[in-house]
């Protein structure tokens, strides 16, 4: 059995990768850590683990950690993360970090969108935890950055596109909702319910965190340099991520090829399916999938995407990469 250990287990994603390891067959949360005025009894805390888990959430202790886990998924914010990543390693632990903070390979990219990079070396050696692409490397790491939650939605979306130069690599519009957990559990007059309540708004206009992720990963697919603008909103629900997608064609192509092309590209994956019409966030809450749908409008490619953002877009996908990190089928816990 694998050891898990979850590294702020007291947010949304925290107790999300909890659920899951409830019902693994192989793995299960042996130790979990938070910020010691979020700690107490995490059936206390979670009222849905009442009568399934019976275990403390207490403030981190490294050294008691490392006794009691085999890996880490480290649900922390950015900068805090990467304070911590160093010891788990030095400790012989495979960790799996939720934050940005080794997402993105350029220390300085990272730094304009977030503050300055303190742990270059491990950042040399992180990968980047998006299976269904990047699978061959997951395998033999010890530090896998689970992606963000719309670099997931997004980069899924363009990847059949991109590899295979239908598209062309500038021009790129990412459009994506989100619900409401994607701003993380701590309150916000943004977020407070009279504000959301049967509203939506775009938020992050031109400068979201997330596009230069999806720049990198974009142009490591395509094998050049793709520029893309993304634009977030936030709408009055509490889960999913539902994206659209639209490309300037590189060249002539139908409908019919398109759902080809995706069929072919994503046809031993477990966790995306390819629809024949649009896809719906509550076809998949609180699933590990992503469903697609490619299609063409006006000479524009379209690809509509969407996703769990708690699950595939964080603590689902870092099961399947915790899943790949000690070779067990990766759909373990997830379906």
């Amino acid at each position: 059995m694998i050891r898990v250990a979850i590294i702020g287990a007291s947010g949304y994603t925290g107790v999300e990768a909890i659920e899951i390891l409830l019902r693994h067959p192989q793995a299960e949360p042996t130790c979990l850590t938070a910020l010691p005025e979020e700690c107490g009894q995490v059936a206390e805390i979670f009222g849905r683990l009442r009568g399934r888990l019976e275990m403390p959430i207490e403030p981190l202790d490294l050294d008691k950690l490392s006794r009691q886990a085999d890996a880490v998924l480290c649900c922390l914010p950015h900068k805090v993360s990467m304070s911590f990543v160093p010891k788990l390693l030095d400790a012989g632990l495979k960790v799996i970090d939720f934050s940005a903070d080794y997402r993105l390979r350029n220390a300085e990219i990272y730094e304009k969108y977030y503050v300055p990079h303190t742990d270059p070396k491990n950042l040399a050696h992180a990968v980047y935890g998006l299976p269904e692409l990047f699978r061959d490397q997951i395998l033999s790491a010890r530090l896998v950055a689970n992606p963000g939650c719309f670099p997931t939605g997004a980069v899924l979306a363009l990847a059949p596109l991109l590899k295979s130069g239908l598209i062309k690599t500038s021009g790129i519009v990412v459009n994506a909702v989100t619900g409401v957990s994607g701003g993380g559990k701590n309150p916000s007059p943004l977020f407070h319910y009279p504000n959301m309540n049967e509203n939506l708004l775009p938020y992050g206009v031109g400068t979201h965190r997330h596009m230069p992720e999806m720049e990198q990963v974009a142009s490591d697919i395509a094998g050049r340099q793709v520029d893309l603008l993304f634009q977030p909103h936030v709408g009055p629900f509490d889960r999913g991520i539902l994206s659209s997608v639209y490309c300037d064609p590189a060249e002539s192509t139908t409908p019919h090829q398109l759902q080809q092309l995706y069929h072919d590209f994503y046809m031993t994956e477990p966790f995306v399916q390819v629809l024949s019409k649009p896809p719906a966030l509550k076809h998949i809450a609180k699933s590990n999938y992503c469903h697609l749908y490619p299609t063409i409008a006006k000479d524009k490619i379209i690809v509509f995407s969407a996703i769990d953002n708690l699950v595939k877009g964080a603590s689902g996908q870092a099961v399947q990469n915790l899943n790949l990190l000690f070779g067990l089928d990766e759909t373990l816990g997830l379906k």
